[in-house]
């Protein structure tokens, strides 16, 4: 590879160092927003395998309905209550 490929990657480099030390704050933000995207490839594999970590289950979104006929009359409440006829 000549310099010249390299040249962009080397101001970035010494960029950052100069802001390093004169601006920490710059330097600092740099590379925390650099982490940023390696953090979401990493993250969940390492959390998989070194934490044994599994998605919870997900709720239901509907009623499971029984695997019976279902009951045409219906009395009063499971627990004896019945309304009072009107």
């Amino acid at each position: 590879m000549s310099a010249a490929a390299l040249n962009p990657f080397r101001r970035s480099y010494l960029y950052c160092q100069r802001r390093a030390h004169e601006q920490p704050v710059i330097f600092y933000s740099l590379a925390i927003g650099a982490v940023g995207p390696v953090a979401v490839v990493v993250v969940p594999s390492v959390r998989k395998s070194w934490f044994g970590w599994k998605p919870v289950e997900r709720p239901p979104t509907t009623y499971p309905l029984p695997n019976r006929a279902r009951e045409a009359t219906v009395e009063g409440f499971e627990d004896g209550w019945k309304p009072a006829s009107a």
